[in-house]
């Protein structure tokens, strides 16, 4: 490491690594000083990226360096502020403290906070052994709070919570982006370079649905300007045009799905004209719209946050999937299509009559074996004999992006016990009993699972390139401690460490397979630690700061044996063990991105879960859902702002200069440095304000300060505000401030989806004063 440093300060080597920021995870290279990423650019030797790189992965350092870095334990002292402690204090007080609230309790008593923020990916997947020695099911996370409708959907659909359905915009003749502004928020591979070949290619259309005139809007062929929260009226009156023209695929709809009848007979009935008058878009161009896609020879639906936590976000993830499968745009080339995940980063929830677990107060169904932030606040903030009294959060901060931040501080006062594993002194950590400093993503060996490529899905193992910072750890290690100072394990494994030695120092070794599945015959009880005992034995054989992958090796081998042809197609032959055991070693080795896979559209088919693997087109709830809205459409105000609070805001939009709560400090945007609120001229007008002004943004639940800034590509009425913004970070004079707005101050957790409890973020209700001086 030291010898790296020393040869990047002087300018002359390039290290690889990744961004991750989006789920992309476009490979870079960095030049290191110190702790320090001096230079960033695209790495045109990763095979996933290709030298891609936008303007927010070039400015990482300002997460790698930055005031609130965490560089020792922290634990909240008799006089209610935090002071530092040492970390076997710390794990020790924790341990003995968890213990006695599970036995006091149950497991029941504990909920876990995670999701890939500021420090941790790979390490999410060590906690699985730290909750189930706490012996909860509940896990919320980001992910809980944006796509599990979308997850839903996809379980009634194709049979499991966890079939991942992807977009195929590169090889589409027809794309419509839904609810995205890829140009600012990225998600696809070469983003802008893809927008732009739409726009010189006159043989290809590229729709964009959004209330705002984004970025990518200004590049399509057509921009549908939807009524803030419409968007079901919309897509219900595109899906109805097509089949009341006869435009399905019918002879697709024959052969891959079940259903369909029930629902051509729904949409038979849709008001065409009245869904498209409510969504205040013109007839006509709906219509060539639902002509375009139909008849194109490829279509493809990109999706994304302003469907998905939108009025009838539930609804709208099924109507977007109804319209690329009734024109037979599925699991083909250009189309929407399933993909197999590498790693098991969300699940499959039972029904609570098969044994699914649901919260003890809200009574709340997981969905992908996830649980909603929405309702969190409400698990803890009861004297419901069986509510949540611990918490857990690793690399995640509700407390700022969880809907009202206000339910969420009255939560950490209830809590009997509340952990916070960060990078950053987040506001989340600031009110936790203790926080625990892990090492950041370029101290550590680190990964993402959103291995979304297709034909080929590729996956980066990113390896240390700078030292950690200060008494840092990083989270299996924490992981560990904690367990072993639980007793849930042993602090060692002597015969399975010398057993992984021997190992891998033969290409072919099965001994530590056979020692490692002996031990948990002998002790049962360490099948649910798994990850962390391969952390503890294997890792140790692992080359030097390496040891955090020790249980990619588990998921090499599951991965391999499940699509053994498809990993033989990407250049690692063999079968079973050995070919797991070599892709293991494949992405041990390299500094790039590895090719796990290689599929063929034929093969998507196969990740259908349902008994006949035909597409299940009819939901229940989601007719019921169709009804409500035909009534709805009765109800014009239904979508408007309300008297009080006339202005619909779309809060968490994406711009050049925002990211996730990653980036802490204002001094790595460019642009935006207050995430300005976007209001029309003609608003202003009325309220008698000015661009630039300072003004008060007031909903049912809270108020905050915004600077607003004018701006003609938002529809009168509406309003936005950015997400990454309202942290608190120090100055140069160590004077703790914040910037921008924290949006979560007036969002609510009751303005939600019904089925799985999705925040309504981009329509909240407020109003906007002037403010008085």
């Amino acid at each position: 490491m030291a010898e790296l440093q020393k040869t990047n300060a002087n300018n002359e080597n390039w290290t690889s690594t990744a961004c991750m920021l989006c789920s992309i995870g476009c490979g870079i290279e960095v030049q290191v000083a110190g702790q320090h990423l001096t230079k960033i650019r695209g790495d045109k030797k990763s095979a996933a990226s290709e030298g891609y790189i936008c303007q927010k992965a070039a400015r990482l350092d300002h997460y790698q360096n930055h005031s609130e870095r965490l560089v020792k334990p922290l634990r909240r002292g008799a006089d209610g502020n935090l002071e530092e402690v040492e970390w076997d204090v710390a794990i020790k007080e924790i341990a003995e403290k968890m213990v006695a609230i599970r036995e006091a309790h149950g497991g029941h008593s504990f909920a876990y906070y995670g999701g890939g923020g500021q420090g941790n990916h790979l390490g999410g997947a060590y906690s699985s052994a730290l909750n189930a020695a706490l012996g909860t099911p509940y896990i919320y996370t980001a992910l809980a709070q944006e796509k599990t409708g979308d997850f839903w959907i996809n379980g009634k659909l194709f049979g499991r919570q966890n079939c991942f359905a992807v977009e195929g915009m590169e090889h589409a003749d027809y794309s419509i982006v839904l609810g995205a502004n890829p140009w600012d928020a990225h998600g696809v591979p070469k983003t802008r370079d893809l927008l732009k070949a739409y726009k010189k290619d006159p043989n290809r259309t590229m729709v964009v649905i959004d209330p705002r005139l984004t970025e990518s809007a200004k590049m399509a062929d057509i921009h549908l300007a939807v009524k803030p929260g419409t968007d079901a009226f919309l897509l219900s009156a595109i899906i109805a045009i097509i089949l009341q023209e006869g435009l399905e695929d019918q002879a697709f709809i024959a052969e891959h799905t079940n259903g369909f009848e029930r629902i051509k007979a729904q949409f038979l009935k849709v008001p065409v004209e009245k869904y498209v008058e409510v969504a205040g878009l013109d007839l006509a161009t709906v219509r060539d719209v639902a002509v375009g896609f139909a008849s194109a020879k490829t279509a493809t639906v990109r999706a994304d946050l302003g469907i998905q936590q939108s009025l009838h976000s539930t609804l709208n993830s099924y109507l977007e999937k109804l319209l690329f499968l009734i024109t037979g745009n599925f699991n083909k080339q250009g189309g929407n299509h399933l993909i197999a995940l590498f790693a098991p980063i969300i699940g499959h929830s039972k029904e609570p009559e098969e044994g699914g677990p649901v919260t003890r107060v809200t009574g709340m169904k997981g969905i992908s074996k996830l649980f909603p932030p929405n309702i969190l606040p409400q698990e803890i903030n009861t004297d419901h004999p069986e509510r949540l009294r611990a918490l857990v959060v690793d690399s995640a901060n509700p407390v700022l992006s969880g809907a009202d931040t206000g339910a969420y501080r009255e939560a950490f006062k209830n809590l009997e016990l509340s952990v916070v594993i960060d990078v950053a002194l987040t506001e989340t950590a600031r009110l936790a009993d203790y926080v625990l400093p892990a090492s950041s993503q370029f101290e550590k060996t680190e990964c993402t699972f959103f291995t979304f490529g297709f034909p080929t899905a590729y996956f980066h193992l990113r390896k240390p390139v700078v030292e950690p910072l200060g008494d840092t750890l990083p989270e299996p290690e924490i992981y560990r401690r904690l367990l072993v100072a639980m007793g849930a394990i042993p602090d060692r494994f002597p015969k399975l460490e010398r057993i992984a030695k021997l190992d891998r120092k033969f290409p072919a070794g099965r001994l530590y397979p056979l020692a490692l599945a002996a031990a948990f015959k002998a002790n049962p009880s360490w099948v649910q630690y798994a990850p962390v005992i391969l952390y503890a034995t294997l890792g140790k054989a692992l080359p030097e700061n390496m040891a955090s992958a020790a249980s990619l090796w588990g998921v090499c081998q599951f991965y391999a044996a499940k699509y053994s042809r498809q990993v033989a197609n990407a250049g690692t032959p063999g079968k079973g063990y050995a070919q797991g055991n070599a892709l293991f070693n494949r992405t041990l080795a390299s500094d790039l991105p590895v090719a796990l896979a290689t599929f063929a559209y034929s093969d998507t088919w196969k990740l259908m879960k349902t008994r006949d693997k035909k597409v299940a087109l009819h939901i229940e709830e989601m007719f019921s859902a169709l009804d409500d809205l035909a009534e709805e459409a009765t109800l014009a105000s239904s979508i408007e702002g309300e008297n009080e609070y006339p202005f619909i805001l779309m809060a968490g939009e994406r711009r050049s200069y925002n990211a996730n709560q990653i980036f802490r400090t204002p001094d790595w945007r460019k642009t935006d440095k207050e995430g300005a609120m976007r209001i029309h001229s003609d608003d202003l007008s009325k309220l008698g304000l000015q661009d630039k002004d300072k003004a008060l943004c007031r909903s049912e639940t809270g108020q905050i300060d915004v600077l607003l800034m004018q701006d003609d590509t938002v529809q009168p009425g509406m309003v936005t505000l950015p997400h990454g913004y309202g942290m608190l970070y120090s100055n140069d004079k160590g004077e703790l401030l914040q910037n921008g707005p924290a949006i979560n101050e007036l969002t609510s957790a009751g303005h939600c989806d019904p089925i799985a409890k999705t925040p309504y973020h981009k329509h909240v209700a407020v109003a906007i004063e002037r403010v008085l001086v």
